[in-house]
Protein backbone atom coordinates (compact mmCIF):
# COMPACT_ATOMS: atom_id res chain seq x y z
CA UNK A 1 0.00 0.00 0.00
CA UNK A 2 1.17 3.50 -0.84
CA UNK A 3 1.01 5.61 2.35
CA UNK A 4 1.04 8.93 0.45
CA UNK A 5 -2.63 9.82 0.08
CA UNK A 6 -4.03 11.35 -3.08
CA UNK A 7 -7.15 13.40 -2.41
CA UNK A 8 -10.07 14.07 -4.74
CA UNK A 9 -9.18 17.76 -4.83
CA UNK A 10 -6.78 20.34 -3.44
CA UNK A 11 -7.42 24.03 -2.75
CA UNK A 12 -6.00 26.68 -5.04
CA UNK A 13 -3.73 28.84 -2.85
CA UNK A 14 -2.62 32.43 -3.45
CA UNK A 15 1.07 33.30 -3.24
CA UNK A 16 1.96 33.29 0.47
CA UNK A 17 3.97 36.53 0.40
CA UNK A 18 1.19 38.30 -1.52
CA UNK A 19 -1.34 37.17 1.08
CA UNK A 20 0.87 38.42 3.91
CA UNK A 21 1.12 41.81 2.17
CA UNK A 22 -2.67 41.93 1.78
CA UNK A 23 -3.14 41.07 5.45
CA UNK A 24 -0.82 43.93 6.37
CA UNK A 25 -2.94 46.37 4.37
CA UNK A 26 -6.15 45.06 5.95
CA UNK A 27 -4.56 45.18 9.40
CA UNK A 28 -3.44 48.77 8.89
CA UNK A 29 -6.82 49.86 7.53
CA UNK A 30 -8.68 48.32 10.52
CA UNK A 31 -11.61 47.70 8.16
CA UNK A 32 -12.24 43.96 8.51
CA UNK A 33 -15.76 43.46 7.17
CA UNK A 34 -18.97 45.28 6.10
CA UNK A 35 -18.31 45.70 2.36
CA UNK A 36 -14.81 47.17 2.47
CA UNK A 37 -12.28 47.94 -0.25
CA UNK A 38 -11.23 44.35 -0.97
CA UNK A 39 -14.84 43.14 -0.95
CA UNK A 40 -15.97 45.76 -3.45
CA UNK A 41 -12.95 45.18 -5.70
CA UNK A 42 -13.68 41.44 -5.81
CA UNK A 43 -17.30 42.05 -6.81
CA UNK A 44 -16.09 44.14 -9.75
CA UNK A 45 -13.61 41.45 -10.87
CA UNK A 46 -16.23 38.73 -10.58
CA UNK A 47 -18.63 40.64 -12.82
CA UNK A 48 -15.89 40.64 -15.44
CA UNK A 49 -14.90 36.99 -15.04
CA UNK A 50 -18.44 35.62 -14.81
CA UNK A 51 -19.63 37.93 -17.62
CA UNK A 52 -22.70 38.96 -15.68
CA UNK A 53 -24.29 42.31 -14.92
CA UNK A 54 -24.63 42.03 -11.14
CA UNK A 55 -22.65 40.15 -8.48
CA UNK A 56 -23.30 40.15 -4.73
CA UNK A 57 -20.68 38.51 -2.51
CA UNK A 58 -21.53 36.29 0.46
CA UNK A 59 -19.69 34.59 3.31
CA UNK A 60 -20.64 31.17 1.89
CA UNK A 61 -22.66 29.65 -0.92
CA UNK A 62 -25.42 28.23 1.28
CA UNK A 63 -26.28 31.60 2.81
CA UNK A 64 -26.17 33.05 -0.70
CA UNK A 65 -28.68 30.46 -1.95
CA UNK A 66 -30.96 30.96 1.06
CA UNK A 67 -30.90 34.70 0.34
CA UNK A 68 -31.54 34.22 -3.39
CA UNK A 69 -34.73 32.30 -2.66
CA UNK A 70 -35.75 34.86 -0.03
CA UNK A 71 -35.19 37.76 -2.44
CA UNK A 72 -37.66 36.30 -4.94
CA UNK A 73 -40.47 36.52 -2.33
CA UNK A 74 -41.96 33.12 -3.12
CA UNK A 75 -45.30 32.40 -1.43
CA UNK A 76 -44.89 30.88 2.03
CA UNK A 77 -45.29 27.10 2.00
CA UNK A 78 -45.13 26.88 -1.79
CA UNK A 79 -43.27 24.16 -3.71
CA UNK A 80 -39.92 24.42 -5.46
CA UNK A 81 -39.03 21.73 -7.99
CA UNK A 82 -35.40 20.68 -7.70
CA UNK A 83 -33.05 17.72 -8.09
CA UNK A 84 -32.04 15.22 -5.39
CA UNK A 85 -28.73 14.63 -7.18
CA UNK A 86 -26.95 17.50 -5.48
CA UNK A 87 -25.28 18.60 -2.25
CA UNK A 88 -27.48 18.89 0.85
CA UNK A 89 -27.33 22.70 0.76
CA UNK A 90 -29.62 22.83 -2.29
CA UNK A 91 -32.83 21.41 -0.77
CA UNK A 92 -31.90 22.76 2.68
CA UNK A 93 -31.93 26.30 1.28
CA UNK A 94 -35.49 25.73 0.08
CA UNK A 95 -36.61 24.27 3.41
CA UNK A 96 -34.97 27.06 5.45
CA UNK A 97 -37.19 29.50 3.57
CA UNK A 98 -40.31 27.66 4.70
CA UNK A 99 -40.81 26.17 1.24
CA UNK A 100 -41.20 22.57 0.14
CA UNK A 101 -38.62 20.88 -2.10
CA UNK A 102 -40.21 18.62 -4.72
CA UNK A 103 -37.66 16.25 -6.24
CA UNK A 104 -37.39 15.67 -9.98
CA UNK A 105 -35.43 13.00 -11.84
CA UNK A 106 -32.29 13.79 -13.85
CA UNK A 107 -30.94 13.24 -17.36
CA UNK A 108 -28.54 10.28 -17.57
CA UNK A 109 -25.96 12.08 -19.74
CA UNK A 110 -25.52 15.37 -17.86
CA UNK A 111 -27.01 14.28 -14.50
CA UNK A 112 -28.87 17.62 -14.33
CA UNK A 113 -32.60 18.08 -13.75
CA UNK A 114 -34.67 16.56 -16.56
CA UNK A 115 -36.95 19.12 -18.26
CA UNK A 116 -39.14 16.26 -19.57
CA UNK A 117 -40.01 15.41 -15.98
CA UNK A 118 -40.56 18.90 -14.58
CA UNK A 119 -44.03 19.73 -15.89
CA UNK A 120 -45.65 16.63 -14.44
CA UNK A 121 -44.58 17.86 -10.97
CA UNK A 122 -46.05 21.36 -11.33
CA UNK A 123 -49.11 22.02 -9.17
CA UNK A 124 -51.07 25.20 -8.32
CA UNK A 125 -48.73 25.48 -5.32
CA UNK A 126 -45.49 25.45 -7.37
CA UNK A 127 -43.59 28.75 -7.26
CA UNK A 128 -40.11 28.03 -8.66
CA UNK A 129 -37.63 25.65 -10.26
CA UNK A 130 -34.16 25.26 -8.74
CA UNK A 131 -31.72 23.57 -11.14
CA UNK A 132 -28.18 22.47 -10.38
CA UNK A 133 -25.34 22.62 -12.92
CA UNK A 134 -23.85 19.32 -11.73
CA UNK A 135 -20.07 18.96 -12.24
CA UNK A 136 -20.32 22.10 -14.39
CA UNK A 137 -22.69 20.45 -16.89
CA UNK A 138 -25.28 23.15 -17.56
CA UNK A 139 -28.96 22.41 -17.16
CA UNK A 140 -31.10 22.75 -20.26
CA UNK A 141 -31.58 26.42 -19.43
CA UNK A 142 -33.67 27.38 -22.47
CA UNK A 143 -36.16 24.58 -21.99
CA UNK A 144 -36.41 25.22 -18.26
CA UNK A 145 -37.06 28.91 -18.91
CA UNK A 146 -39.80 28.04 -21.42
CA UNK A 147 -41.50 25.86 -18.81
CA UNK A 148 -41.13 28.54 -16.13
CA UNK A 149 -42.53 31.27 -18.39
CA UNK A 150 -45.49 29.10 -19.37
CA UNK A 151 -46.41 28.47 -15.73
CA UNK A 152 -45.35 31.78 -14.19
CA UNK A 153 -42.49 30.32 -12.13
CA UNK A 154 -39.20 31.78 -10.90
CA UNK A 155 -35.93 30.04 -11.82
CA UNK A 156 -32.89 29.75 -9.54
CA UNK A 157 -29.66 27.95 -10.38
CA UNK A 158 -27.12 26.35 -8.08
CA UNK A 159 -23.83 26.81 -9.94
CA UNK A 160 -21.56 25.66 -7.11
CA UNK A 161 -19.72 23.47 -9.66
CA UNK A 162 -19.90 25.90 -12.56
CA UNK A 163 -17.50 28.77 -11.96
CA UNK A 164 -16.47 29.92 -15.43
CA UNK A 165 -18.97 27.72 -17.26
CA UNK A 166 -20.33 29.39 -20.38
CA UNK A 167 -22.85 28.42 -23.05
CA UNK A 168 -21.72 29.68 -26.45
CA UNK A 169 -19.80 32.48 -24.73
CA UNK A 170 -22.59 33.53 -22.36
CA UNK A 171 -21.75 33.26 -18.67
CA UNK A 172 -23.87 30.69 -16.86
CA UNK A 173 -24.93 33.33 -14.32
CA UNK A 174 -27.07 35.09 -16.92
CA UNK A 175 -29.77 32.40 -16.96
CA UNK A 176 -32.80 32.24 -14.72
CA UNK A 177 -33.62 34.90 -12.11
CA UNK A 178 -30.61 34.32 -9.84
CA UNK A 179 -27.57 32.02 -9.90
CA UNK A 180 -25.49 31.02 -6.89
CA UNK A 181 -21.75 30.30 -7.10
CA UNK A 182 -19.80 28.67 -4.27
CA UNK A 183 -16.26 29.70 -3.38
CA UNK A 184 -15.60 26.94 -0.86
CA UNK A 185 -11.99 25.77 -0.54
CA UNK A 186 -12.74 22.68 -2.66
CA UNK A 187 -13.94 24.72 -5.65
CA UNK A 188 -11.96 25.73 -8.75
CA UNK A 189 -11.96 29.33 -7.50
CA UNK A 190 -12.10 29.78 -3.75
CA UNK A 191 -12.15 32.45 -1.06
CA UNK A 192 -11.60 29.77 1.65
CA UNK A 193 -15.34 29.94 2.31
CA UNK A 194 -17.63 32.19 0.35
CA UNK A 195 -19.97 32.52 -2.57
CA UNK A 196 -21.93 35.00 -4.64
CA UNK A 197 -25.19 35.62 -6.42
CA UNK A 198 -25.24 36.65 -10.07
CA UNK A 199 -28.33 38.16 -11.70
CA UNK A 200 -29.37 40.43 -14.56
CA UNK A 201 -32.27 42.27 -12.88
CA UNK A 202 -30.83 45.48 -11.44
CA UNK A 203 -33.88 45.82 -9.17
CA UNK A 204 -32.64 42.82 -7.14
CA UNK A 205 -29.36 44.51 -6.26
CA UNK A 206 -30.54 46.71 -3.39
CA UNK A 207 -32.84 44.00 -2.04
CA UNK A 208 -30.02 41.42 -1.91
CA UNK A 209 -27.61 44.01 -0.47
CA UNK A 210 -30.01 44.67 2.41
CA UNK A 211 -30.99 41.04 3.00
CA UNK A 212 -27.37 39.91 3.43
CA UNK A 213 -26.92 42.70 6.02
CA UNK A 214 -29.74 41.79 8.42
CA UNK A 215 -32.34 43.58 6.28
CA UNK A 216 -30.91 46.95 7.30
CA UNK A 217 -31.88 49.80 4.98
CA UNK A 218 -30.05 52.54 6.87
CA UNK A 219 -28.92 53.43 10.39
CA UNK A 220 -32.48 53.72 11.65
CA UNK A 221 -34.54 51.44 9.39
CA UNK A 222 -34.65 47.64 9.18
CA UNK A 223 -37.04 46.84 6.34
CA UNK A 224 -36.81 43.06 6.05
CA UNK A 225 -35.96 39.89 7.98
CA UNK A 226 -32.41 39.57 6.70
CA UNK A 227 -29.38 37.50 7.58
CA UNK A 228 -25.67 38.05 8.13
CA UNK A 229 -24.24 37.00 4.78
CA UNK A 230 -21.41 39.48 4.42
CA UNK A 231 -17.98 38.38 3.16
CA UNK A 232 -15.09 39.72 5.24
CA UNK A 233 -12.01 41.50 3.89
CA UNK A 234 -9.62 38.60 4.45
CA UNK A 235 -11.76 36.25 2.37
CA UNK A 236 -12.10 38.92 -0.31
CA UNK A 237 -8.34 39.54 -0.44
CA UNK A 238 -7.74 35.77 -0.76
CA UNK A 239 -10.19 35.74 -3.66
CA UNK A 240 -8.64 38.73 -5.42
CA UNK A 241 -5.25 37.03 -5.31
CA UNK A 242 -6.71 33.74 -6.52
CA UNK A 243 -8.85 35.10 -9.33
CA UNK A 244 -5.84 35.65 -11.58
CA UNK A 245 -4.69 32.06 -10.97
CA UNK A 246 -7.85 30.06 -11.62
CA UNK A 247 -7.53 30.09 -15.42
CA UNK A 248 -4.06 28.52 -15.27
CA UNK A 249 -5.47 25.94 -12.86
CA UNK A 250 -8.35 25.20 -15.22
CA UNK A 251 -5.99 24.88 -18.20
CA UNK A 252 -3.94 22.32 -16.30
CA UNK A 253 -7.09 20.42 -15.33
CA UNK A 254 -8.08 20.29 -18.99
CA UNK A 255 -4.76 18.57 -19.70
CA UNK A 256 -5.39 16.11 -16.86
CA UNK A 257 -8.90 15.46 -18.13
CA UNK A 258 -7.55 14.69 -21.61
CA UNK A 259 -4.96 12.34 -20.10
CA UNK A 260 -7.59 10.51 -18.04
CA UNK A 261 -9.75 10.06 -21.12
CA UNK A 262 -6.81 8.73 -23.08
CA UNK A 263 -5.87 6.22 -20.39
CA UNK A 264 -9.48 5.11 -19.77
CA UNK A 265 -10.39 4.87 -23.44
CA UNK A 266 -11.54 1.38 -24.32
CA UNK A 267 -12.09 0.23 -20.72
CA UNK A 268 -15.39 -1.58 -21.02
CA UNK A 269 -17.95 -0.50 -18.46
CA UNK A 270 -16.34 2.85 -17.62
CA UNK A 271 -18.32 5.76 -19.02
CA UNK A 272 -16.76 9.24 -18.97
CA UNK A 273 -19.42 11.97 -19.38
CA UNK A 274 -18.60 14.49 -22.13
CA UNK A 275 -19.45 18.18 -21.98
CA UNK A 276 -21.99 19.26 -24.65
CA UNK A 277 -20.80 21.26 -27.68
CA UNK A 278 -20.55 25.00 -27.10
CA UNK A 279 -20.03 24.68 -23.35
CA UNK A 280 -16.93 26.03 -21.61
CA UNK A 281 -16.08 23.46 -18.94
CA UNK A 282 -15.50 24.65 -15.37
CA UNK A 283 -13.28 21.57 -14.79
CA UNK A 284 -14.58 21.33 -11.24
CA UNK A 285 -14.72 17.52 -11.02
CA UNK A 286 -13.86 14.49 -13.13
CA UNK A 287 -16.73 11.99 -12.77
CA UNK A 288 -16.89 8.49 -14.19
CA UNK A 289 -19.88 6.15 -14.27
CA UNK A 290 -19.27 2.47 -13.47
CA UNK A 291 -21.56 0.35 -15.63
CA UNK A 292 -22.49 -3.33 -15.27
CA UNK A 293 -20.10 -4.34 -18.07
CA UNK A 294 -17.16 -3.32 -15.89
CA UNK A 295 -17.55 -6.48 -13.83
CA UNK A 296 -17.12 -4.78 -10.49
CA UNK A 297 -19.42 -2.40 -8.63
CA UNK A 298 -18.71 1.25 -7.99
CA UNK A 299 -18.41 0.52 -4.28
CA UNK A 300 -15.89 -2.26 -4.89
CA UNK A 301 -13.82 0.07 -7.06
CA UNK A 302 -14.13 2.75 -4.39
CA UNK A 303 -12.70 0.37 -1.78
CA UNK A 304 -9.81 -0.60 -4.05
CA UNK A 305 -8.92 3.06 -4.37
CA UNK A 306 -9.02 3.43 -0.58
CA UNK A 307 -6.73 0.40 -0.23
CA UNK A 308 -4.27 2.30 -2.41
CA UNK A 309 -4.57 5.54 -0.36
CA UNK A 310 -6.50 7.29 -3.13
CA UNK A 311 -9.46 9.29 -1.82
CA UNK A 312 -12.24 9.37 -4.41
CA UNK A 313 -15.84 10.55 -3.85
CA UNK A 314 -19.21 8.88 -4.36
CA UNK A 315 -20.50 12.25 -5.40
CA UNK A 316 -23.60 12.32 -4.99
CA UNK A 317 -24.37 9.31 -2.86
CA UNK A 318 -26.67 9.12 -1.05
CA UNK A 319 -29.17 11.26 -2.94
CA UNK A 320 -30.97 13.98 -1.00
CA UNK A 321 -34.14 11.86 -1.07
CA UNK A 322 -32.27 9.28 1.03
CA UNK A 323 -31.65 11.78 3.87
CA UNK A 324 -33.69 11.13 7.00
CA UNK A 325 -34.96 14.71 6.98
CA UNK A 326 -36.63 14.19 3.56
CA UNK A 327 -37.24 10.49 3.02
CA UNK A 328 -40.34 10.29 5.24
CA UNK A 329 -42.07 13.02 3.26
CA UNK A 330 -45.03 11.61 1.33
CA UNK A 331 -43.94 13.33 -1.89
CA UNK A 332 -40.52 11.72 -1.59
CA UNK A 333 -42.01 8.31 -0.89
CA UNK A 334 -44.14 8.62 -4.02
CA UNK A 335 -41.40 10.16 -6.17
CA UNK A 336 -40.32 8.43 -9.36
CA UNK A 337 -36.54 8.78 -9.70
CA UNK A 338 -35.18 5.84 -11.74
CA UNK A 339 -32.18 7.70 -13.17
CA UNK A 340 -31.16 9.23 -9.82
CA UNK A 341 -31.45 5.88 -8.08
CA UNK A 342 -29.31 4.25 -10.77
CA UNK A 343 -26.64 6.95 -11.14
CA UNK A 344 -26.13 7.46 -7.40
CA UNK A 345 -24.79 3.88 -7.10
CA UNK A 346 -22.53 4.16 -10.16
CA UNK A 347 -20.88 7.59 -10.14
CA UNK A 348 -17.35 8.20 -8.83
CA UNK A 349 -15.28 11.41 -8.87
CA UNK A 350 -11.56 10.87 -9.43
CA UNK A 351 -8.74 13.07 -8.07
CA UNK A 352 -8.70 16.22 -10.16
CA UNK A 353 -6.49 19.23 -9.45
CA UNK A 354 -3.63 21.05 -11.14
CA UNK A 355 -0.84 19.64 -8.96
CA UNK A 356 -1.80 16.04 -9.72
CA UNK A 357 1.33 14.27 -10.98
CA UNK A 358 1.52 12.28 -14.20
CA UNK A 359 2.63 9.21 -12.22
CA UNK A 360 -0.46 9.55 -10.00
CA UNK A 361 -2.77 9.93 -13.01
CA UNK A 362 -1.29 6.76 -14.48
CA UNK A 363 -1.64 4.89 -11.16
CA UNK A 364 -5.29 5.94 -10.81
CA UNK A 365 -6.04 4.80 -14.37
CA UNK A 366 -4.13 1.55 -13.83
CA UNK A 367 -6.27 0.69 -10.80
CA UNK A 368 -9.37 1.12 -12.97
CA UNK A 369 -7.93 -0.77 -15.94
CA UNK A 370 -6.60 -3.74 -13.99
CA UNK A 371 -10.09 -5.01 -13.22
CA UNK A 372 -12.32 -5.46 -16.26
CA UNK A 373 -14.50 -8.27 -17.50
CA UNK A 374 -11.42 -9.42 -19.41
CA UNK A 375 -8.85 -9.07 -16.68
CA UNK A 376 -10.10 -9.51 -13.14
CA UNK A 377 -7.90 -9.80 -10.11
CA UNK A 378 -7.59 -13.31 -8.78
Amino acid sequence: MNSQKIYVTRPLLPNFEDMVAALRKIYDSQWLTNMGEWHNALEIRLRQVLKTQNVSLFNNGTIALVTAIRALELPEGSEVITTPFTFAATPHSIAWNGLKPVFCDIEPETMTIDPDRIEELITPNTSAILGVHVYGFPCQVDRIQEIADRHGLKVVYDAAHAFGTEINGTGIGNYGDITMFSFHATKLFNTIEGGCLAYTDNALSKKIYNLRNFGIKNEEVVEAVGINGKMNEIQAAWGLLNIDKFQKERDRRMEIRARYRELLSGVEGIYVPIMPDGVTDSCQYFPIVVEDAYGESRDELFERFRENSIIVRKYFHPACTDYECYRNDLAVKLSNLPVVNDIKRRVLCLPFYGDLKETDIERIARIIREHTVYGRRS
